[in-house]
């Protein structure tokens, strides 16, 4: 006879899975192709047009531009991107398709390990805190899963290290460096590596040292492998000169952020806080509902060390330095604008590691008052992840101002007129919704105020200052100045 818990289980399992399938359709297909999104397809488009692993520069001064800095998902998704388009498919969706499977690798390792941890109810969990953090708000966002973003596809690959470090150390090293090459602050993890690599060493002591260098030479020496291959790709593109300025500009663009805003801890705190698809203090209750099971964890585990198991205390362990470092690294960041995007790569990783061990904080301590608490906090803290995750899925729906498909609509016209007229570039006027519209044009795409756009007609959504060539609504082509 089917229990009443496996039938519960299986309906929220089918539940989280219908929420997963509806925001990942309407990212893929639904969602309007933004800006960020447009400007890293220019790379593979470049690559497949024979002009080498480039952008169109629209940050860079506007002309073609190899290994362009202002470009942070790196070739671990732009490469496969380039392979996708290959088969000739439509451009928007071949380019989504990888970073939807790298959200797919995601959430798989994700069940791996929170099986690992705590079983299945585990599993679901880690599952489900996914679907319940929101990064769709904001200037610079992710929307969904399948934007053509660094960010997911390096948490995906951190993920899958995680599941490789205990019997494959050389293998998380490797996947690790791979998430290095999807996006660069992807580095911000390996603390968090070189602490679970420490507690799954062997002995006591200068024993347990010499285990853990054992362990940790060849995967830090893998971790640095693909940096390494796409840097002696640029040094033989650019030749040594133009390599030094290159470095330079990379240190200047990841020292500034490339935005030089001005904020706050607490205000970073708080929009952290609104990205759980819960009011912020529910949000801000979660958290401490998870710190506080998992302590309570920790200090049983202290005090009877037959139940912690060390495979356990690697992950969340791990899961927690890891969060702390995203997050800190961001809220004390003050030149780094009020974007969650910013951290979303620790917190896809790592915060689902952690809800997974408060299920086992849950289940695997022994019997009492502290372990009664930790079941009730594991519990609330699941009940909010539900609760975000349902209007997560629910917010789909929302209709929006700009679909892809209105976007296609809006550009048809101009589309036509760049083939019959073999115009090679367009000006985008200003950045914004004008640099997705340039490039579902065919075009290349430059920015307005640069010096090499002084002759290139402008695509923008704002009225001509000069000859309006061909009107779409709400893009028109104008005249060069």
């Amino acid at each position: 006879m089917i229990r009443g818990r496996t039938v519960l289980f299986w309906a929220l399992a089918a539940a989280l899975v219908i929420g997963h399938a509806i925001v990942s359709w309407h990212s893929l297909v639904v969602w309007r192709f933004w800006e960020d999104e447009a400007f890293n397809l220019t790379v593979p488009r470049n690559l497949l047009a024979g002009l080498g692993y480039s952008s169109d520069g629209a940050l860079s001064g506007s002309t073609i531009t190899p290994f362009d800095p202002r470009i942070s998902t790196g070739p671990a998704v732009l490469l496969p991107v380039a392979a996708v388009l290959t088969t000739g498919v439509d451009m928007v969706i071949g380019a989504r398709l990888i970073p939807l499977t790298y959200w797919l690798l995601l959430l798989v390792g994700l069940a791996i390990i929170g099986r690992r941890i705590g079983g299945r109810w585990a599993a679901l969990l880690a599952l489900a805190v996914p679907l319940a953090f929101t990064t769709s708000a904001g200037v610079s966002p992710i929307q969904g899963p399948a934007d053509l973003l660094g960010e997911i596809p390096a948490a995906a690959l951190l993920v899958w290290a995680l599941v490789a470090l205990p019997r494959r150390a050389w293998l998380a090293g490797l996947l690790v460096g791979l998430a290095v090459q999807a996006k660069l602050i992807a580095l911000l993890a390996l603390p968090a590596f070189a602490l679970a690599l420490w507690i799954l060493s062997d002995g006591q002591g200068w024993a347990r040292l010499r285990d853990f260098l054992r362990r940790s030479w060849l995967p830090l020496v893998l971790v640095g492998t693909p940096t390494l291959l796409v840097e002696l790709s640029a040094l033989l593109s650019l030749g040594g000169s133009g390599y030094v300025q290159h470095l330079r500009d990379l240190v200047h663009f990841v020292r500034s952020g490339g935005q030089g805003a001005s904020t706050t801890v607490l205000q970073k705190l708080m929009t952290l806080a609104d990205s759980w698809s819960v009011p912020a203090p529910v949000a801000a209750l979660a958290a401490l509902l998870l710190v506080a099971a998992i302590i309570t964890a920790v200090v049983i585990a202290h005090r009877a060390p037959l139940s912690a198991d060390r495979l356990v205390l690697a992950y969340g362990s791990a899961a927690a330095l890891g969060t702390l470092t995203f997050i800190l690294w961001w809220a004390t960041a003050s030149h780094l604008p009020l974007w969650v995007r910013h951290p979303s790569v620790g917190i896809f990783a790592f915060v689902p590691v952690l809800a997974a061990t408060a299920v086992w904080s849950a289940r695997r301590l022994p019997r009492g008052n502290a372990a009664r608490f930790a079941a009730v906090t594991a519990t609330a803290f699941a009940l909010v992840v539900g609760v975000g995750a349902t209007a997560h899925t629910a917010s789909s729906f929302t209709p929006r101002d700009q679909t892809l498909a209105h976007q296609r609509a809006a550009v048809a016209p101009l589309t036509e007129w760049v083939s019959d007229t073999g115009t090679e570039w367009l000006a985008a006027e200003p950045w914004g919704a004008a640099i997705p519209a340039i490039v579902l044009t065919g075009a290349h795409v430059g920015l307005f105020d640069a010096t090499a756009m002084a002759e290139v007609p402008r695509l923008t959504g704002l009225t001509c200052a000069t000859e309006t060539i061909i009107d779409g609504s709400p893009y028109r082509i104008c005249a060069a100045p």
